[in-house]
């Protein structure tokens, strides 16, 4: 997926994260699958790439991506559940 900004989120389902790549450096949103749920454990953005909305970006694309594939979402991540109570048209997604 590339956002407007021309930035592109990769899926890379055989490593279960979704991924941005830049100036070298790797922004992750990882997780696991479970039983119709995709469990979100972590996101990292270097402190290099910060302020620049990627985590938000990796988060829109993870949970996209669990609405098209009609997964309820399981958040163990306080950055995942901080853009869920920010953007309530995700909200009917959490289990």
């Amino acid at each position: 997926m590339e956002t407007p900004q021309g930035i592109v989120v990769e899926h890379k389902p055989q490593s279960h994260r979704f991924e941005i790549k830049e100036n070298g450096l790797l922004a992750v949103l990882e997780y696991q699958l479970a039983e119709g749920r995709i469990i979100f454990t972590h996101t990292l953005v270097p402190d290099a790439l910060g302020g620049r909305g990627l985590g938000s970006l990796l988060v829109r694309a993870g949970l996209d991506y669990a609405r098209a594939c009609s997964l309820k979402v399981v958040s163990h991540c306080w950055f995942v559940d901080g853009y869920i109570q920010k953007h309530p048209e995700y909200q009917d997604l959490v289990k």
